[in-house]
């Protein structure tokens, strides 16, 4: 039987080391709870009197109860109306840290908003931070991150010569899927983050990134290798490859030999639009 010290390294390593609540939860007294027969009810001379009307409605609602009543759809336009309104990637920063109708912002450590060199002519495009990115609020800069780095080195490229981001900018806990919900919730502010940066050639770097970039249905060992666009809200239209993600590329050593393909065929395509 592992001991505790081996069973906390082995949830670490499987994404879960963000608890979601400061004291553990015993969920099966909560089950015998509802299980257990309604007490009787009390007799009108006995019943507790109730709180005046007029005490109940002063009382003023705790902020967690504010945000979960904002309906879904307002979150939308309420990120869509905030992003619109950035002139500047710094302003869009700031305003992405200021929202707070994205409910993974209140379980990650720092927002990861992006790297490298904001006016670079490629902008590579991941899904969300892991780990190492949440605690450091950098994009790419665990195992996947190395990996990626000598991904560029390969064709010429560092971080100072690219610009890197997300399209979720907040760590799911425990690295699980981010939810439609939030990837909509999030979707204003990355297409203007794109659309500030203004790159000549988009990489996404696996298939969420892919599909968001490109609305494209198939998976990332279909599409990957093959030239798509990115139509901005403004109209812009901007080449985009996908190919695989780091992370993917680690556990499949074998599939390298596809991503070099599409990265010969980026250091191609960024060498005709920018000479």
């Amino acid at each position: 039987m592992p001991n505790l010290r081996e069973l906390l390294h082995f949830y670490a390593e499987a994404g879960v080391d963000t608890p979601l609540e400061d004291v553990p939860i015993d969920r099966f007294s909560q089950v015998e709870v509802k299980r257990a027969p309604p007490a009787a009810a009390s007799s009108p001379a006995t019943e507790p009197a109730s709180t005046p009307p007029e005490r109940a409605q002063t009382g003023v609602a705790s902020p967690a109860l504010a945000k979960a009543s904002v309906p879904d759809d307002a979150k939308i336009a309420m990120a869509r109306q905030l992003a619109a309104s950035a002139r500047s990637l710094e302003e869009l920063r700031e305003q992405l840290a200021a929202f707070d109708g994205c409910n993974l912002k209140f379980t990650a450590k720092n927002l990861v908003f992006a790297d490298g060199d904001p006016t670079a002519s490629i902008m590579f495009v991941g899904e969300a931070p892991g780990r190492e990115e949440d605690l450091e609020g950098v994009p790419f800069i665990g195992r996947s991150g190395q990996l990626l780095d000598r991904m560029f080195a390969a064709i010429g490229l560092d971080r100072t010569s690219v610009y890197i981001a997300n399209t979720i900018p907040w760590r799911p806990p425990g690295n699980r899927t981010p939810t439609p919900l939030e990837t909509e919730i999030c979707r204003p502010f990355f297409e203007r983050q794109v659309e500030l940066a203004n790159p000549k050639l988009l990489v996404a770097l696996g298939g969420p990134a892919a599909k968001a970039l490109t609305n494209a249905s198939d998976g990332i060992l279909r599409l990957r290798g093959k030239w798509k666009s990115h139509l901005t809200p403004s109209g812009m239209e901007i080449p985009v490859m996908p190919t695989l993600h780091p992370a993917y590329l680690l556990r499949n050593a074998a599939q390298k030999r596809f991503a070099w393909r599409d990265f010969v065929s980026i250091k191609m395509r960024l060498r005709t639009l920018t000479e």
